[in-house]
């Protein structure tokens, strides 16, 4: 009888053993995505007319947004992507500010195929760091003195499914 319960705790270590390596092999393929860490890489604020802009009166600033994302690997499943926005106030021919700010993010991205990694580095993270980028603009344009400033949420599924559909239009350009 002790060879009988001997033997029994010996088949359930065994049975241990494998479903802990049969979840590490699950685990180590599972889908997951997570926040390293979100930080600002880079920011510039620059407002060449001030102070004397601000004595000029009434002025109706024309706005102009532009917006990039970049992406590198890190390592393996670690991926830095960088949202870069670019906001620029003229006043006629004068520039009234410019702001740049590279809003980056580190995210763990592991199981994924190769267009859904497109799709998450795309679309996903993205989304993930503009509130973040949105809240820097609007704070620092206010503090340097201008009206508050809000920028309108953006489409990034919309984006990037654009962008895709570009790519695949030049590919085909490139085959004629």
């Amino acid at each position: 009888m002790a060879d009988q319960k001997k033997s029994k705790k010996q088949d359930e270590k065994k049975d241990d053993t494998q479903a802990e390596k049969q979840g590490k092999t699950q685990d180590e393929n599972a889908k997951r995505i997570s926040i390293v860490k979100i930080y600002v890489k880079d920011f510039s604020f620059e407002s060449p007319k001030a102070p004397a802009i601000f004595n000029t009166g009434e002025w109706s600033p024309k706005t102009n947004l532009n917006l990039r994302s970049n992406h590198s690997q890190v390592d393996d499943n670690l991926h830095e992507v960088v949202l870069t926005i670019t906001v620029d106030a003229k006043d006629g021919d004068d520039t009234i500010f410019l702001v740049e700010l590279h809003q980056a993010g580190l995210f763990e991205i592991a199981g994924y195929t190769e267009d859904e990694q497109g799709a998450i580095i795309g679309s996903f993270c993205p989304n993930i760091l503009f509130p973040y980028a949105r809240e820097s603009i609007a704070a620092t344009i206010q503090k340097g003195g201008f009206p508050e400033f809000m920028l309108q949420p953006i489409n990034f599924d919309a984006l990037y499914m654009q962008s895709k559909a570009q790519q695949i239009e030049a590919s085909l350009a490139e085959k004629h």
